[in-house]
């Protein structure tokens, strides 16, 4: 008997590969997804195309317009389609957003993770219950770590630090931007019911999760919106930090992959930084150069001398702890690969 799943941000970057990535495994997977990053980004959000194109490619997936934060709605479903697996990937995801609409933040967030943790509890309690988290919930902490500048990039100036930040930060008195503690909640949450309850639950504190399933907006989505910007002609707008801030990405099929190892051998309130570490790391200029050589086209940027509230300088995932639980699990897509699929990737062909 096929196994299913229960995917939240279905139409998203991580749902999407995670509804194509279990179907491939023989899955049936139910996919909650109200098309919010349309309502929260404008046209560059929009995720119709991506449905659209999951239920062409799909034959097992059964798609529910549901907001989860409809309390009724998720227990139903719930009751209805008995996941074995939760895969919780829908958010507010904008450190911008979250700041002039708190209340929309909070309620998606942490509140609604409520919503599918006590569903999950009152329903599947055995079931793996994996949770998007977001190194965002560390706010600026890792901007405390001494960092040297380099020509395209800052570093860690420490070579005992070269392998990034790992599950030991302190996640309190530091700035998160509103949209990191609706996450930070979230995430205590899903740890809280693994400890206080029993569940099998895991949060993935994701670095940069990219992929050419991206919606890429100016306030989320760093490679997908720059190859858009460059593409498209769009004048590019810097945060601070000189263009040099650097992330580590991680592609959506490794998310899964991990994912699917976590529910292979799930833990009890489980907690792993989920990034592309060192080896997929780069700044701001050094993605628009790759990205200009690829597409052809020029990146037209503007300097903003302040940068965003609590945003990171320098960001690597350190992978050790994920490592260490699951050795069998590794990186596959490089951040080279992952540019050029995102820079070739229909949806952003004119």
């Amino acid at each position: 008997m096929a196994r299913t799943a229960l995917i939240t941000g279905s139409a998203g970057l991580i749902g999407s590969e995670g509804v194509t990535f279990l179907e491939e495994r023989g899955w049936r997977v139910h996919g909650i997804d109200n098309n919010m990053r349309r309502d929260f980004f404008g046209s560059d959000g929009d995720t119709t195309w991506n449905l659209e194109r999951l239920r062409r490619e799909t034959k097992h997936y059964t798609h529910h317009d549901l907001d989860i934060r409809d309390r009724d709605g998720i227990f139903a479903l719930f009751a209805e389609a008995t996941p074995d697996l939760v895969f919780h990937c829908a958010a507010q995801p904008s450190h911008d957003l979250a700041a002039s609409r708190p209340f929309d933040d909070f309620e998606i967030n942490a509140l609604a993770t409520l919503n599918l943790l006590e569903a999950a509890r009152t329903h599947v309690p055995e079931s793996p219950f994996v949770f998007m988290s977001t190194n965002k919930v560390y706010g600026d902490a890792p901007n405390e770590l001494p960092l040297v500048e380099l020509e395209t990039r800052w570093d860690y100036a420490d070579e005992a630090q070269r392998d990034g930040i790992d599950e030991t930060c302190r996640i309190d008195a530091t700035m998160h931007s509103l949209f990191g503690v609706s996450k930070a909640a979230a995430d205590l949450l899903v740890q809280e019911y693994g400890r206080y309850f029993g569940l099998p639950t895991v949060c993935f504190r994701g670095g940069c999760l990219t992929g050419p399933h991206h919606s890429g907006a100016e306030l989320h989505g760093f490679l997908a919106y720059l190859a858009r910007a460059i593409r498209e002609g769009r004048t590019y707008r810097i945060f601070g930090y000189k263009g040099k801030q650097v992330r580590d990405n991680i592609h959506s099929f490794d998310v899964c992959t991990a994912m699917l190892a976590f529910y292979e051998q799930p833990r009890i309130a489980a907690v792993y930084n989920l990034g592309g570490g060192r080896a997929n790391s780069v700044s701001i200029l050094e993605a628009a150069a790759r990205f200009e050589a690829l597409l052809g086209e020029p990146f037209k940027s503007e300097y903003v001398d302040e940068p965003r509230r609590g945003d990171h300088i320098c960001y690597i995932s350190d992978l050790g702890r994920l490592h260490a639980d699951y050795p069998g699990w590794e990186i596959e897509i490089s951040v080279d690969e992952t540019i050029e699929q995102i820079a070739s990737a229909p949806a952003l062909v004119s």
